[in-house]
């Protein structure tokens, strides 16, 4: 078992086809194949839209015990005014996912750049709220990066309360010179902003968006493997998760973060292979 979470953005990229899935895998066996491969998704879907009850039952049924799924909060939550005017839309979210257990740990609330230093006020009302179930918080406010007292009241908050800061870093990304419209799009969309690699709780995050070129990531990934071989010896399980600009390189890039892990962290176990086409369908044995 690994001493850390490591995955991609989703489980459910048809381009995975003949690398990480098999070339005839069905959309249905996503899930139980990443999960044979990775411990962790970030779960971006939950932004966009709420699962439906047959979806979750198809999750509740196929996700491991010990696999992780870092549910973001809908966007109607997150970026829809007072944080404090979401209160109960929020509690009917997480009843929701409920079924899941601990393996939604932790949630997301990846809130928008307009989420300024005028609202922590909002913030800390919401995690009032929350209690004690395992939340980190994404922010995009220049302010909130400025090392001013802006930026550490946001801190001593979140330190406050064991709730994670998630680091973004998408210097790899914006290092690619591509015209490539995957490249052009995920410029467009990622935020341009200073790293904070934090430690607030036994779970550190980090979102890593990668050039499209594997070798090119090395020298931006370099000082997060030392960070996160420090946090691992600390005792804590951090939360790795690595982007591509279109995230069809997505595992390969996770892969080769893991084994640079292992290279400064020399008991820590390889990863599995992924399941090969003649082992599909014990699928349905799990």
């Amino acid at each position: 078992m690994l001493p850390y979470y490591l995955g991609c953005p989703s489980w459910s990229e048809p381009a995975w086809r003949s690398s990480l899935y098999p070339a005839d895998a069905r959309s249905a066996d996503f899930l139980p194949l990443y999960s044979q491969s990775f411990n962790a998704v970030e779960g971006n879907t939950t932004f966009y839209a709420r699962p439906s009850a047959q979806t979750l039952a198809r999750w509740v049924e196929r996700m491991p015990a010990n696999f992780r799924f870092c549910a973001k909060l809908p966007r109607d939550i997150s970026h829809s005014g007072d944080l404090r005017g979401q209160l109960a839309a929020t509690d009917d979210f997480r009843t929701l996912l409920a079924p899941l257990g601990p393996r939604v740990a932790p949630y997301w609330l990846q809130l928008p750049a307009s989420f300024g230093p005028g609202r922590l006020a909002e913030l800390a009302a919401f995690i009032q709220h929350w209690g004690d179930t395992a939340l980190a918080v994404e922010v995009r406010h220049p302010a909130f990066f400025a090392k001013g007292e802006e930026e550490r009241a946001l801190n001593r908050l979140l330190l406050g309360h064991g709730i994670e800061r998630i680091c973004l870093d998408a210097r790899a990304l914006f290092s690619c010179p591509s015209r490539e419209p995957a490249v052009l799009h995920a410029q467009a969309k990622k935020p341009r902003l200073p790293l904070r690699p934090t430690a607030f709780s036994q779970a550190p995050q980090l979102r890593f968006i990668g050039h499209p070129q594997l070798e090119a990531n090395d020298r931006f990934m370099a000082p997060w493997l030392d960070k996160v071989a420090t946090w691992i010896e600390e005792g804590r399980s951090p939360y790795v998760f690595l982007h591509t600009s279109d995230n069809h390189l997505a595992p390969q890039l996770a892969r080769r973060f893991h084994g640079q892990l292992m290279q400064r962290l020399p008991g820590l176990p390889a990863l599995p292979e992924p399941m090969v086409e003649a082992e599909l369908e014990q699928l349905d044995l799990l």
